[in-house]
């Protein structure tokens, strides 16, 4: 019987399906335009053009944008808060920030829960955990009545210091569940055991909003994987770069969201360690937007806190992913000031790009790269067509004429401003966390990715670009690519002592046991079952941490602290051994091993590219040059070659531009290294 792994990663425009065949060692890719009013449809319109026999696949693994796009267009069911007495408006009053501080008008969006749906409870815990006022029966049994008069059935229960004792908290759920049997209720304390009200309360309430429909989504598709004849667990990939089954997405569904954007990293992570880099950067550029993310020694970053919407903290670890408004769609405009900008507006998918024909009239990055003969007359193998005339005239009637510009300059510098805006945002992730790009190799991806990618590397110095064998569909890959994975933690505040290692030990033992727990819910047998133990650490009277992983054994505290300066060093150039450190939270990351796809590597061969299937003008740096055209299908392992070159495929483009050297390695990359520019 044949044995398929199959990842499916539904994105904005298109839903991508990727196929590992265990047998055979080989991959195949698909893509299905997506159906953003029930994502189930394109997945399984995926699987039907990939003609994949459910009964063959040994596992399933998706990444979903349905817990994001909730979140951004708010199309929640109704929902309700139960909090106590007096903290009805902490969601609302948040921490006084904006995102743009000197804008007096842009006021940051509203709690995904209205006022008018918040309600308070009479009850008190104190900071030591100590229950001062137990839960009024009465009134709690009261709010009940009203909330089943209205039909609320999705309920958020946050109470002050539930953290410490979360006594309360359970009452409270249990009298809702009483008297509203099918009530779907997320507590604060079981989804975030967090000391910040703000940030503990509005991971709760995100949780509680996107249960319904998130669990009913995923319980859906994974029926009709089932009647189709799949017998193994759904896979879903969430944001910390793990997966979870269907019975935890149900409790923790918060955690999809960004489930999509973290499914690049992944793939860009295991790209890097095959190809020998420790430090990488990806960037997945696709229609709308482009997606950044950084390994480090191996690494993937990992921030505790994140958000879709800004004021709107989820604080679960998740993969540091910096996305900005730069896609092939992405509108090129001229300001208020007469200066040149590109996005974060997008044509998307309808209209499009100029080029498309399809409506739209303004220019993008897509019908820049038309005009400079970098994008051929049509995509994806045919199926899309390219009007060129019309990606001139757009650009000529917007951008040349009233700048006084050439097409040609005019389409340059439209690039030239992406270009510079994406590297701007590698800057960000890089050298604003310690981190010099000179270091780093950069993996290209997405639709869009292979055709910026050496133009965005000279930016920064960066010396090698690696573009995947299917760019625009890495992303789908990195769902094969993951294990099931859970994080826990436990708020554990105070100094450090001699006292202290045997009471985080304990803390650890809880978690631990939990984790497993949990493991055995989803089937992980204890043999595939890995725990990684780590310390979120300050200097004393800061308030902002930094998490660092902790080994066992009696003196693991003081390698923890050794661990925490030279992170702090790193993150803030700056660090001081003989302040007092204290700790603020005990985390336990649960990881339950899956087993992977054993990709071959092909026989690299001493050759060329071969022939290519055409030659045309291609602009580069102010000049037209005849330009092979090559078939990335028929460009063997091993084959080297100069640039410039245009490289085509189903699912992108790549552009090796002149005085750079091109390599296909032994995995089917396209490496492009530009440090032969100064030839």
């Amino acid at each position: 019987m044949t044995q398929l792994r199959v990842a499916v990663d539904v994105g904005g425009t298109f839903t991508d399906v990727c196929i590992f065949d265990e047998d055979e060692k080989t991959m195949r890719v698909t893509k299905v335009p997506s159906t953003p009013h029930d994502p189930m449809i394109a997945v399984m319109n995926g699987v039907k053009r990939a003609e994949i026999n459910l009964a063959d696949v040994e596992l399933f693994s998706h990444g979903t944008t349905v817990a994001t796009n909730a979140l951004i267009t708010r199309n929640f069911p109704q929902a309700a808060l139960v909090t106590t007495t007096g903290f009805r408006d902490v969601i609302e009053i948040r921490d006084g920030t904006k995102d743009d501080l000197w804008d007096a008008y842009r006021d940051v969006p509203g709690p995904y829960i209205r006022r008018r749906d918040r309600f308070e409870v009479t009850e008190r815990t104190d900071y030591r955990g100590e229950v001062l006022t137990p839960v009024d029966e009465d009134e709690a049994r009261k709010l009940a009545a009203l909330l089943r008069k209205r039909g609320t059935k999705t309920i958020a229960v946050c109470f002050v210091n539930s953290f410490a004792n979360a006594a309360n908290e359970i009452r409270m759920r249990e009298i809702l569940e009483e008297e509203i049997p099918d009530a779907t209720i997320s507590t604060s304390a079981e989804i975030l055991p967090e000391m910040f009200e703000y940030n503990r309360f509005n991971t709760a309430v995100a949780n509680a909003v996107l249960a319904p429909l998130v669990s009913g989504y995923v319980n859906r598709l994974e029926k009709q994987l089932s009647d189709g004849g799949y017998q193994g667990d759904l896979l879903l990939l969430h944001s910390g770069g793990g997966s979870m089954t269907p019975r935890m997405v149900d409790r923790f569904p918060v955690r999809l969201a960004a489930s999509g954007i973290a499914a690049g990293a992944i793939s860009a992570q295991h790209i890097a360690s095959q190809c020998g880099y420790a430090n990488a950067v990806s960037l997945d550029m696709g229609g709308t937007s482009t997606d950044i993310a950084m390994v480090a020694d191996g690494e993937l970053r990992v921030t505790q806190e994140w958000e879709v919407e800004y004021g709107h903290p989820i604080i679960f670890p998740s993969i540091e992913v910096l996305t900005i408004g730069a896609g092939g769609g992405s509108l090129a405009h001229i300001d208020v000031a007469g200066s040149l900008r590109n996005g974060p507006q997008s044509a998307g998918a309808d209209p499009g790009p100029a080029c498309y024909n399809t409506g739209g009239d303004q220019p993008t990055n897509t019908d820049a790269n038309v005009v400079l003969g970098r994008l051929g007359t049509s995509l994806a193998g045919g199926a899309k067509s390219l009007q060129r005339d019309l990606s001139i005239e757009a650009i000529n009637r917007v951008i040349a004429e009233p700048l006084g510009l050439s097409l040609e300059e005019a389409a340059e510098s439209i690039l030239k401003v992406a270009n510079a805006n994406m590297a701007d945002a590698v800057r960000l992730i890089s050298i604003r966390r310690g981190y010099d790009p000179r270091d780093f190799a950069l993996l290209a991806f997405g639709g869009a990715g292979a055709l910026h990618g050496v133009d965005v590397a000279r930016e920064l110095n960066i010396p090698t670009v690696v573009v995947p064998p299917n760019p625009g569909v890495t992303s789908a890959m990195g769902c094969l690519l993951v294990d099931i994975q859970h994080d826990l933690s436990q708020m554990h505040t105070g100094a450090l002592s001699n006292t202290a290692t045997e009471k985080i030990e304990d803390v650890f033992r809880r978690l631990e046991s939990e984790a497993r727990d949990r493991l055995r819910h989803e089937g992980v047998s204890e043999s595939d079952t890995v725990l990684q133990r780590l310390i979120s650490m300050r200097y004393a009277g800061q308030w902002r941490s930094l998490v660092v992983p902790v080994g066992s054994g009696p003196d693991f505290l003081d390698a923890a602290v050794e661990a925490f300066h030279e992170r702090h060093e790193r993150e803030f150039a700056f660090r001081n051994d003989e302040a007092p450190v204290e700790i603020y939270e005990v985390q336990v990351k649960a990881v339950g091993k899956v087993n992977k796809p054993s990709f071959v590597p092909a026989t690299k061969q001493d050759a060329g590219p071969g022939e290519p299937v055409e030659v045309r003008p291609v602009y580069f740096d102010g000049e037209w040059l005849e330009t092979p055209v090559y078939d990335r299908d028929n460009i063997p392992a091993g084959a080297q070659f100069e640039g410039p070159a245009i490289i085509n495929q189903l699912d992108s483009t790549t552009v090796v531009p002149p005085n750079t050297h091109a390599e296909i390695d032994e995995w089917l990359n396209i490496r492009i290294h530009l440090e032969r520019s100064a030839k």
